[in-house]
């Protein structure tokens, strides 16, 4: 049986570490403790309870779902990668540029190393399709 546990229904933000441990669960899939705790290590060097303890506020925040109907507990991100990145963007738009995505995206180019073509396009493609929404 799958469960997620947030009596609030709104997701908080991840922190750094939570973050990194939803990195692993939106590449791996469905994964134990003992599997996280291994792709972890190798990223942010842990011990196993940390791990755990980490799996089960995630739990109790509602940024993971957890199986726990075999002996070993297996967790799921119980939210996306776009919706996390959607969190991050707005958070950072509103608090740091007072709410404007175009004083952003010139922060980002302007900071950025030279983007190549395939990401200019894409931006190009972007714009565009922004464009010429009704």
């Amino acid at each position: 049986m799958v469960k997620t546990n947030n009596p609030m229904g709104d997701t908080p933000q991840p922190t750094r570490t939570e973050l990194n441990i939803l990195r692993i669960l939106w590449r791996e899939g469905a994964s134990t403790v003992r599997d996280v705790h291994e792709a972890l290590n190798r990223e942010e060097p842990s011990g196993y309870t940390t791990a755990l303890k980490m799996l089960q506020v995630m739990h109790q925040k509602g940024l993971v779902a957890r199986d726990d109907s075999a002996r070993a507990h297996v967790y799921t991100a119980a939210v996306s990668r776009e919706e996390t990145q959607t969190s991050f963007v707005t958070d950072i738009v509103n608090r740091l540029f007072d709410g404007s995505t175009s004083q952003l995206v010139m922060q980002a180019l302007g900071n950025s190393p030279k983007a190549d073509p395939e990401q200019l396009a894409r931006i190009e493609a972007l714009l565009s399709e922004i464009e010429n929404e009704p």
